[in-house]
């Protein structure tokens, strides 16, 4: 069992996005040392040998969006960001190089600001097809979809002994 714990924040629904029902949001610090060589590569290797194969090196989109039909993962590559998590009415938290953040489907985000050097790697679990929604209408059918994407079998940081497989229940009723 990896005894490395993330900081877990269960987001309520709010005003105009949904947030996952059950899943609560995990927030690694310093999972890779700043000082590999290629921290980009480093991420996406991790995140694929826990079959969630990387798709993109970017910043982080600056209006809330959310994703009904995937769970997403950041590992950061480089710089920092400060980004809001949940909607308007959300949290704001400071992410640095190294650490990882693994959002569950239905889950807002925001990028706030970003030194100009932030390079972010995003992931989703194998198979996932990635839509992305905005704030505002059509939740109930995405809550329905959210509460439906299957569970990753993973955690993109720690494989089968990560936090997600203790923190994320398999079942509704778990």
């Amino acid at each position: 069992m990896n005894d490395v714990l993330p900081h877990a924040l269960q987001l309520a629904p709010g005003r105009d996005v949904p947030n996952h029902p059950r899943y609560p949001l995990l927030l690694y610090r310093q999972v890779l040392p700043v000082s590999t060589a290629d921290l980009a590569a480093a991420f996406e290797a991790r995140f694929r040998a826990h079959d969630w194969p990387a798709q993109w090196r970017a910043g982080i989109y600056p209006y809330h969006h959310y994703h009904a039909s995937a769970h997403e993962a950041f590992g950061i590559a480089a710089g920092s960001a400060r980004v809001r998590l949940g909607g308007e009415d959300g949290i704001d938290v400071e992410l640095t190089a190294g650490d990882v953040l693994v959002l569950p489907a239905g889950t807002a985000h925001r990028g706030l600001e970003a030194s100009a050097d932030f390079v972010a790697v995003g992931a989703y679990p194998r198979g996932a097809g990635v839509d992305m929604h905005r704030a505002g209408g059509g939740m109930a059918r995405q809550r329905a979809q959210i509460a439906n994407v299957p569970h990753p079998g993973a955690d993109p940081a720690y494989g089968a002994a990560g936090a997600l497989m203790r923190l994320w229940p398999t079942s509704p009723d778990s």
